[in-house]
């Protein structure tokens, strides 16, 4: 394994980069434009500072780091030399079986390629290239340098080999992996969502405040975040589209709350937007 590349430099596409490359890969990130790149730059190497000015990386690693990284806004050049791709587009099946169905011609034969979604069908994405038994669900967490976890989905065609590759790959990102057969939502999303849309629902009753239904859950429960808090952090337009994609295909207890839907048609979205179930400033 010599070259990760990421396709899509949002919230998890940067995580994802940044974790690949203080794990001594190099990494390769694309998205649309060199501008939408430059603002990912930026981002990125504010990371690898506080992360290093904190401690959490020595001076090697920090340095080492930067050089790993590559900006191309070229997917051909980005990725024609990848071993393994990871998708982190915006959570819809279209333009995710678009993404794919390029790298598909772009890329070496032996070349794994796996999305980052939280909830569609690394089957019916697979289907739709030359190489499904190559094609998984790799599903990061947010904060992608914080979090442990990653969920590895297998679809239908998905072979064993791959699973185990990415499983590998996972351990050398320093997170631990957990195998699981494709079903809408995998584990943590179909769990996530319930509790959120359930909260959701609280605060549209007047049952209690956002910041004490948070509490709620953090101090009773033990959860480490609040589930709005968690919603806001998401992107409350991320968490709709998976919730309408639940919803369509698990049935009515998906349904999504009201609330959620008026947020994001005022623009609402949560962290990103300034404004959510909290402001931001």
């Amino acid at each position: 394994m010599k070259q990760i590349t990421i396709v899509g430099s949002g919230v998890m596409g940067k995580g994802i980069a940044y974790a690949g490359a203080v794990s001594g890969f190099k990494v390769v990130l694309n998205d649309l434009t060199d501008e939408i790149l430059a603002r990912a730059k930026k981002d990125i190497e504010e990371l690898l500072d506080s992360s290093f000015l904190g401690g959490f990386l020595k001076e090697e690693n920090y340095k080492s780091a930067k050089m790993n990284l590559v900006y191309e806004s070229n997917l051909e050049v980005a990725a024609k030399e990848a071993d393994l791709v990871i998708e982190a587009v915006l959570e819809k099946i279209e333009l995710k079986i678009e993404v794919f169905q390029k790298l598909d011609h772009i890329c070496k034969p032996e070349t794994v390629l796996a999305t980052n979604t939280s909830t569609m069908s690394p089957t019916e994405i697979g289907a739709q290239t030359s190489r499904p038994g190559k094609v998984v669900a790799m599903h990061f967490f947010n904060p992608v340098h914080k979090m442990k976890l990653i969920e590895v989905v297998r679809g239908l065609e998905t072979s064993d080999e791959t699973v185990e590759f990415v499983k590998g790959i996972a351990e050398s990102l320093r997170k631990e992996a957990i195998e699981v057969n494709e079903f809408p939502g995998f584990v943590t999303s179909r769990m996530n969502c319930l509790i959120g849309n359930e909260a959701m629902n609280l605060l549209m009753e007047g049952v209690a405040s956002a910041k004490d239904i948070d509490k709620a859950m953090k101090l009773g429960l033990n959860h480490p975040m609040g589930p709005l808090e968690l919603a806001d952090l998401v992107g409350l337009d991320t968490r709709l589209r998976n919730m309408e994609y639940l919803y369509a295909t698990l049935g009515e207890k998906y349904r999504p709350c009201p609330l959620i839907v008026n947020y994001v048609k005022a623009g609402r979205l949560g962290k990103k937007s300034g404004k959510g179930f909290y402001e931001y400033t």
